[in-house]
């Protein structure tokens, strides 16, 4: 398996992360055209790979075979300037990350988005309750450094030119201090 860090890096790598229907991808394409970036969808690349191990009966969808997305996705983030989206983010190896954005949504404009994608029953009400709980936010905070986390509001369209804002700001700052060494 390959090895580098961010040093050897010429833009950053950044996760998008949060409950199913905060506006990951939607941020995500947007960053990547603006920005001149790669995006990754996780999911996308699991279902062109079929990089699964099951089915779960309970959620009515496939179980990811995450040591293959490793394996799978390894070269694409190895020279950088990547924006990855997924759900999770406690299986991506820590080196990857220069930047880790967790999207947080009200829970009743949540609730509206996941039922219009045809959630519901407890598929929909797991979904609420892990962002009620900050589920996804703890778990990046948890599994990578606390400093690289940040939670960004997605609620309406205006927190989405506000939070391009900030991740350009961001690579900005990053840039400038990789200048510096």
């Amino acid at each position: 398996m390959a090895t580098y860090s961010s040093r050897n890096r010429e833009s950053p790598n950044i996760l998008l992360t949060g409950t199913p229907g905060t506006g990951k991808t939607t941020l995500g394409q947007e960053l990547a055209l603006r920005l001149d970036m790669q995006y990754v969808n996780v999911g996308d690349v699991a279902k062109e790979k079929e990089l699964y191990e099951g089915w779960d009966e309970d959620y009515q969808c496939p179980v990811l075979d995450e040591d293959r997305v490793i394996d799978e996705m390894e070269e694409i983030v190895n020279n950088g300037g990547c924006i990855i989206d997924y759900h999770s983010c406690e299986f991506f190896p820590e080196r990857w990350f220069d930047i880790i954005f967790v999207l947080r949504t009200d829970n009743s404009i949540l609730y509206n988005r996941l039922q219009q994608r045809g959630y519901s029953g407890r598929k929909l009400q797991d979904n609420i309750q892990c962002e009620i709980f900050q589920t996804i936010l703890d778990e990046a905070r948890s599994s990578y450094l606390p400093s690289i986390v940040f939670p960004l509001a997605s609620n309406c369209p205006d927190d989405l030119e506000t939070n391009i804002d900030k991740i350009k700001d961001y690579i900005e700052r990053w840039k400038a201090s990789k200048e510096q060494i």
